[in-house]
């Protein structure tokens, strides 16, 4: 096929779509060379660089399919730590108002019973007061009837056994009168 080439050429006069003989055999050689030289030297190192980088994308990809199955996995366990987190909440919630309801109805028992424990010793306080002074208002008024009965009669009635009893039958005799008007009404 070159040689027909050739021999066209020649019967031609130059065409400019075919190149001269000579340089055609130089071109094919030129190319030849190149071409061989990129086949035993280049092509290899493309090829490895290549395949390094489709080793390193594919690691890459297993990688990053570790890393999203670990971090689904970290992820529920977050979420089953922090469900465990409220759950415990909530019960820590639960016994701490249980224990202030027990608290609660305890000071409200021993305020009830601090009340009564007050209003006995009241009652206690009054009851003591109210004998006191009616022995002290008995005597008081004892002494007063004695010195106007005295002043009445005229003479002193300083004996005060005698005095003492006259004055306990005429309060008792009051007392008795006045709870007999008592349970009258």
């Amino acid at each position: 096929m070159i040689a027909n080439l050739v021999q066209l050429a020649a019967e031609e006069k130059q065409n400019p779509l075919v190149p001269p003989g000579p340089e055609l055999l130089v071109g094919t050689i030129a190319f030849a060379i190149v071409f061989f030289f990129f086949w035993k030297k280049l092509l290899p190192n493309i090829n490895k660089v290549l395949e390094e980088r489709r080793a390193a994308i594919e690691g890459g990809i297993e990688e990053a399919d570790a890393m999203k199955v670990e971090a689904q996995s970290v992820l529920e366990q977050y979420k089953a730590q922090l469900a465990e987190a409220r759950h415990e909440a909530a019960r820590l919630r639960q016994e701490a108002q249980e224990q202030g309801a027990t608290l609660i109805a305890e000071m409200r028992a021993e305020g009830q019973r601090q009340r009564e424990e007050i209003i006995a010793a009241g009652h206690s306080q009054i009851a003591a007061d109210r004998k006191a002074a009616s022995s002290a208002l008995r005597q008081d008024v004892g002494q007063l009837a004695t010195e106007l009965a005295g002043k009445l009669v005229g003479e002193s009635l300083e004996d005060h056994a005698r005095q003492s009893r006259t004055i306990d039958r005429f309060l008792d005799g009051l007392d008795e009168s006045a709870s007999k008007a008592e349970a009258s009404r």
